[in-house]
């Protein structure tokens, strides 16, 4: 097969849709089939390179004027064109005589352009971005989604019929694993993490829906439980805003968090495998990525008992309500002494995750659109 992979545009910093397009170029190259990666290029964004102010409004001259063009240029030398991210769906008119697909990872921000999140506000731009999105993936041949929560609410939100909306669960793009204990504190030391530490761990940004100030407070109940004294607390990823940084202090809790920042994977291994468990109690969530991630290192994770954070974790999870410190806090404590139990269930549970299942979902399902198409231009 001849597979047109349309990617991000770089300047807006979606790390995360970067490596999933990487990661289909290489498992697809490595299954014999012949890939393109194509993507907007930074040439009006690249004067002034940000996912903000200026340099956002000269990048959608990039997006929406000059690579129309290349992408008419393209596509026709291709056997399917597969845009990475829905939030590029508005492309799906440049292709609605091509065998295309794209892949929705959520619809958090068409539903808070809706007004159905009123927790994230969003303004007259971002509705009229978002509705061209809406529209785009109203006019897609197909659409992969990567849990069954985000196909439900494009079952929902678009006018596609359900044979046209799937799922394919995205494939882990590092092969995460349980780290060698020598090999774990070591990192964790030059980290600034004393060897022997017990630490609950937390990974993400600040989005409204990561609940940064509900995991201090729930952290902050387990401190006053005595199974929870001697517990620690780290942050990775973005630093945390100023609220939660106010919300600490409140608690006098400051000696007991530490921040370390942006990691590498390695690093990241380490904090999975040295934490006594991941806490991720998202509010919202297209999958929960470090779910799966810490069960591969074998790291019990205690999730929010909603859609999709239970999909993902599976029955090797441990479900609290997010929005309920003390009883989260309960269960953490009450649990702590039996984690255990949770660690080789969540070994096999993120097998469900590897990226040669995701690699032949996608070909199985290339092979489908194809067939649509021939079979439509034959009649």
């Amino acid at each position: 097969m001849n597979i047109l992979l349309l990617a991000n545009y770089l300047p807006d910093e979606q790390q995360s849709m970067q490596r999933f397009a990487a990661l289909l170029e290489t498992g697809l190259t490595q299954a014999g089939h012949r890939v393109k990666v194509i993507r907007p290029q930074a040439r009006f964004g690249g004067l002034m390179p940000s996912p903000t102010g200026l340099g956002k409004w000269l990048g959608y001259i990039d997006k929406f004027f000059v690579f129309p063009v290349e992408l008419r240029r393209d596509r026709d030398r291709f056997d399917i064109v597969h845009i990475c991210d829905h939030s590029n769906a508005f492309y799906t008119p440049y292709l609605s005589q091509f065998p295309h697909l794209v892949t929705c990872n959520d619809l958090l921000a068409v539903r808070s352009a809706l007004g159905e999140i009123p927790e994230n506000r969003t303004s007259w731009t971002g509705k009229y971005l978002q509705r061209l999105i809406l529209n785009g993936l109203n006019r897609a041949h197909r659409i992969a989604c990567i849990s069954e929560k985000t196909r439900e609410d494009v079952l929902r939100l678009t006018v596609l019929d359900r044979d046209r909306v799937t799922t394919v669960y995205m494939g882990q793009n590092y092969p995460y694993s349980p780290m060698s204990p020598e090999e774990t504190q070591a990192r964790l030391k030059n980290l600034g993490i004393a060897p022997g530490t017990p630490f609950l761990f937390h990974i993400g940004g600040n989005q409204w829906y990561k609940n940064k100030l509900g995991i201090v407070s729930i952290f902050n109940e387990v401190l006053k439980q005595d199974n929870g004294k001697d517990l620690y607390f780290v942050f990775a990823g973005q630093s945390f805003p100023e609220d939660v940084g106010d919300r600490i202090a409140e608690y006098g809790i400051g000696d007991r968090v530490r921040e370390v920042g942006k990691v590498d994977n390695e690093d990241l291994r380490a904090l999975y495998s040295g934490a006594v468990a991941l806490l991720f109690p998202s509010l919202q969530e297209g999958f929960g990525w470090p779910i799966a991630e810490a069960q591969a290192c074998g790291c019990p994770v205690f999730t929010s008992n909603i859609a999709p954070m239970t999909e993902v974790g599976g029955e090797a999870a441990i479900y609290i309500d997010p929005k309920d410190c003390k009883e989260a806090a309960k269960t953490i404590v009450e649990t702590r002494s039996h984690l255990s139990d949770y660690r080789e269930a969540g070994l096999e549970n993120a097998k469900r995750f590897a990226p040669e299942t995701m690699i032949s979902d996608y070909a199985q399902l290339y092979d489908k659109i194809i067939a649509e198409f021939r079979l439509r231009s034959d009649r």
